[in-house]
């Protein structure tokens, strides 16, 4: 499903689930950039014990960020990759365990997705690269001003896959980051981590719900352990809400559309390549020293609580004079199973359900009124029922006609309104806007940093002489230097340009009668009278159901199954469906890493390959060159965007790319075989932790078999260990793979290899809420169940603690800063006043201006956090990791060392004698202080992290 479109309408209809984090930030001490302490009580007033990194959400974002510079070679991208890493350390704070998993080789549902994702990344970059030509060579031909072209080497983002060279370099730069924290920073140093790189295979997401499937179904399991998964993806809403945690969060960074990004050419805001004029850039800074940084503020992260969504879903769904026992359990899955229908990773959305149209709420109804008739619930531990299943989707086939028009109903409306819109804007609009120097501004912006001045008045006073005889110059008319307009100004609107953007042919029209026959006859070529062939989709989509919801509560059923369309069939088809068979074939292994490579890479990407295996996707004479077309049909069935549309690749077949592949296998060097290797997890510890000393034993002992890992001493893991080749080992040196970060010569960490316990094939992990588990507090009231229907703005809070006292100033503090502002003209009314306490980390403080009064810094020592917050939470009070009415589990109380009482800052009144304010001189300054403020000492340090 969309990801944007699905958290968008999931935070508008349960907005409570969304918390605001609360971040510390690093500090700088003579120019030394602190780190936070990552050991102190969770400034969020909330403790987590395990944060689980979908770590391919943080790579991408890190080697090709949209939103400023990218990072020049390779070393820079790791690097960013740590210090991204460390900021969520910083906010989320886990005590136990941190899980890194990058997606490993997918199953082949899901390869389905990457070869078209990769094929159209690969086909629009080559297209922009020649539009950007083509746009550069008319600028300068012009006359244009752009700045040299740059020769670098465009980083292909493909190379985030299994097998490559890439892929290989990070495993080992995240080996070496992990061993420098456990050695260096304090809030690893009780830290399980555990790294399943891109050798092990599956999707990271969902290798890390293996692991905590794995885990609940161990006796020594803490029902009411705190999960923290980091993530974009829409599906880790799904996942969380599949493992019947009671305690489950998501983190992830806050979405905003539509952020502002530079133009490839001059690199300049506010245009695209295509709109391009060549103009000069404006001067950054007063020296220019800002050139070359972008406008870009630091992304803010959010919690999605899931026991908040719970509580919503409880009351949503809740059902009165039920035929059966009401389980919130077993709704919750079924209500993850309804969400699959708008769109998954896995299999097209169904044509009449959109997420912007409310099918979620849609299919909510209608399962709500068809439940009495079914019997039962939809779904049990991953399980489908199809017989009831059948039931719902006959329900929606029977509105789908009226969906469709509606549809077009809303689209017309929609297209009116902008053109009237338009219109009025183009009415509205002045005949002529002066630039330069006689660019109107609003009041006290004249001097900020966007505003225009002209450098030659000549230009302004042509540009207004010429606007009465010459309408085609726009304000944006760049001119020569002899004041004369350049070849590229404004050009006039042809009278045949539309007022609109053309909008696509559609040749099904959904909203006119025969929109079935249409539908089949122009997406799948086939006649809707032809039965057996919509059996057939039926058939491989209902296939497709079974196995998205088995690979979310039980794992990859197969990884050999696909579906084998590009679009799904209708709701009104799904007649006679509980007599389908759903079974998956037994025994079916994953790709390996370069297999997979060849099955989603197109030709332009071969580079990452073996020269043989890259030969195979270009020679004419390939037995499988047909699986690497050049250039391929996008469909944008119904979209209005090329991104949105659908990609008619061919589909790889298996047992044809195999066998073509068997013939060069033996061209693989060493270092490729060893890429093409599948591998497993890794454990690390460090020397504080109590499994350090048993693992070390077993590198002494030189332990050839699997060997159990004792829960008492990890927080009631169990697997097993095996020695690992490539281990990191205390008092051996870990040397760096990033030239720019010193080598680790006194290493303490140890890692070995880890393995989740094993079960039977047929082994049934059930969907239930653990015994002992302790349901969390409820959070909602009734208030906020009414905000989440009536369509009002929304704040999230900030933090977990709803009572936490928000930064304000009194009445008398506003009342101080009416009198000391300057109200002259041409200012903003708090443009000289110091930025909100949150803003600072260190202390407050307010540059005086000439002839005014300093104003009394007050709580000078104060932390942001600290300085307005109430009595502190109960795991500040006693211990941060438990209430205080929890027993403590054996591996609580071996690690149950570390400080929990958190030393609050002491007020610091800023007054004369006796507490008074001083008086005033005749300059007016304060007697007996000096004109810049007086300066106070800072309290004695009480520990390396202590910067007060």
């Amino acid at each position: 499903m969309g990801v944007p479109a699905f958290f968008r309408w999931l935070s508008r209809k349960y907005p409570s689930i969304i918390v605001n984090c609360v971040e510390e930030k690093p500090k700088e001490c003579n120019g030394v950039k602190v780190p936070v302490d990552a050991s102190k009580p969770n400034p969020n007033d909330v403790e987590f014990d395990n944060l689980y990194l979908d770590m391919n959400g943080i790579i991408h974002p890190c080697t090709h960020p949209e939103d400023k510079p990218a990072p020049k070679n390779e070393d820079e991208m790791m690097v960013a990759i740590f210090e991204y890493i460390d900021r969520l350390f910083s906010i989320v704070r886990p005590r136990r365990l941190l899980y890194m998993a990058i997606d490993g080789v997918a199953p082949r549902a899901k390869m389905n997705q990457q070869r078209s994702r990769r094929f159209r990344a690969s086909k629009e970059g080559m297209e922009a690269a020649v539009e950007k030509q083509r746009v550069r060579e008319e600028i300068l031909a012009k006359g244009g001003f752009l700045p040299p072209e740059e020769i670098k080497e465009r980083f292909d983002s493909n190379c985030i896959t299994p097998g490559t060279e890439f892929m290989d370099n990070l495993a080992k730069c995240l080996r070496y980051y992990i061993a420098d924290r456990l050695n260096n920073d304090p809030g690893w140093k009780n830290l399980t981590v555990i790294l399943s790189d891109a050798s092990a295979p599956g999707e990271g997401e969902h290798k890390i719900m293996d692991y905590i499937r794995r885990q609940r179904a161990q006796p020594n399991h803490d029902p009411n352990t705190h999960h923290c998964l980091c993530g974009a993806d829409a599906d880790l809403i799904m996942l969380g809400l599949a493992t019947h945690e009671p305690n489950f969060t998501i983190i992830r960074e806050e979405f905003k559309p539509n952020k502002p990004k530079p133009c490839g050419l001059c690199n300049q805001l506010g245009h695209e390549v295509k709109d391009c004029e060549g103009l000069p850039r404006e001067k950054k800074g007063k020296h220019d020293e800002l050139a070359d940084s972008l406008p870009s503020a630091e992304g803010e992260f959010i919690f999605l609580r899931l026991n908040v969504l719970r509580e919503y879903l409880e009351r949503e769904l809740t059902m009165a004079s039920l035929p059966f026992t009401f389980d919130i359990e077993r709704s919750i899955d079924d209500w993850v199973f309804m969400c699959f229908f708008v769109g998954n990773d896995f299999l097209p959305h169904l044509p009449s359900l959109e997420i912007r149209e409310g099918a979620i709420d849609r299919l909510v109804n209608i399962y709500k009124n068809v439940v009495h008739k079914t019997g039962g619930y939809l779904t049990e531990s991953g399980y489908v029922n199809l017989q009831r299943v059948q039931m719902i989707m006959l329900a929606v086939g029977e509105v789908e006609d009226s969906i469709f028009k509606k549809r077009k109903d809303d689209e017309d409306t929609f297209r009116r309104r902008q053109k009237e819109k338009r219109k009025r804007m183009k009415r509205d609009q002045p005949a002529f806007t002066p630039s330069g120097i006689l660019t109107p501004h609003a009041l006290g912006s004249r001097n900020s940093a966007g505003s225009h001045v002209a450098g030659n008045l000549r230009h302004a006073a042509y540009e207004m002489r010429m606007h009465g005889s010459s309408p085609s110059v726009s304000p944006n008319t760049s001119f020569t230097s002899d004041g004369s307009p350049s070849p590229i100004g404004g050009i006039k609107r042809k009278a045949e340009d539309s007022d609109s953007d053309p909008e696509p042919e559609d040749n099904v029209r959904l909203w006119e009668a025969g929109w079935k026959q249409r539908y089949y006859k122009n997406k799948f070529d086939v006649d809707a009278a032809d039965e057996k062939f919509r059996r057939k989709v039926v058939q491989s989509y209902v296939e497709g159901l079974c196995w998205v919801l088995r690979y979310y509560y039980q794992g990859c059923a197969s990884w050999k199954w696909y579906y084998p369309f590009h679009y799904a069939p209708f709701a009104s088809d799904f007649e006679g469906i509980a007599d389908m068979p759903s079974d998956f074939e037994k025994g079916t292994k994953p790709f390996k890493p370069l297999e997979q490579l060849m099955g989603v890479f197109p030709a332009a990407s071969g580079n990452f390959l073996p020269p043989s295996w890259r030969k195979l996707m270009s020679d004419p004479d390939s037995s499988i060159i047909d699986f690497y077309p050049e250039d391929f049909a996008v469909d944008l069935n119904g979209k209005k965007y090329a991104w949105q549309g659908v990609a008619l690749l061919p589909f790889v077949d298996e047992r044809r790319l195999r066998a073509a592949l068997e013939e060069v296998y033996p061209d693989l060097t060493p270092e490729e075989s060893r890429r093409n290797s599948l591998g497993g997890d890794v454990l690390f510890v460090g020397k504080h932790h109590p499994l350090h000393d048993f693992i070390s034993e077993l590198y002494q002992t030189g332990s050839a078999q699997p060997v159990d890992v004792p829960p008492e001493l990890c927080h009631g893991i169990q697997g097993k260990f095996s020695l690992d080749e490539e281990a990191v080992l205390p008092d051996q040196v870990v040397c760096s793979p990033v030239p720019m970060l010193r080598d680790l010569t006194q290493n303490s960490a140890i890692s070995i290899n880890f393995k989740d316990p094993q079960f039977a094939e047929d082994y049934i992990f059930k969907a239930v809420m653990l015994p002992g588990a302790r349901k969390p507090a409820a959070v909602l009231k009734p208030g906020d169940w009414e905000k989440s229907s009536n369509g009002r703005q929304w704040k999230p809070q900030l933090g977990f603690n709803r009572d936490r006292r928000p930064v304000h100033l009194d009445q008398a503090a506003l009342r101080t800063l009416g009198h000391v502002m300057p109200r002259g003209p041409g200012t903003g009314v708090y443009s000289n006043a110091a930025p909100p306490p949150a803003a600072y980390q260190g202390p407050l403080y307010r540059p005086l201006l000439r002839g005014q009064a300093q104003i009394p810094k007050l709580m000078s020592n104060m932390r942001p956090q600290d300085s307005w917050r109430g009595p502190p939470p109960l795991f500040q009070q006693q211990r941060f990791d438990r209430a205080a009415a929890e027993p403590l589990l054996p591996w609580n109380r071996m690690l149950h060392s570390q400080n929990a009482a958190f030393q609050q800052n002491q007020y610091q009144a800023l007054a004369g004698p006796g507490g008074c304010p001083p008086r005033r001189d005749s300059r007016g300054g304060r007697q007996g202080y000096p004109r810049e403020g007086r300066k106070y000492p800072l309290p004695p340090p009480s520990g390396r992290y202590s910067w007060n």
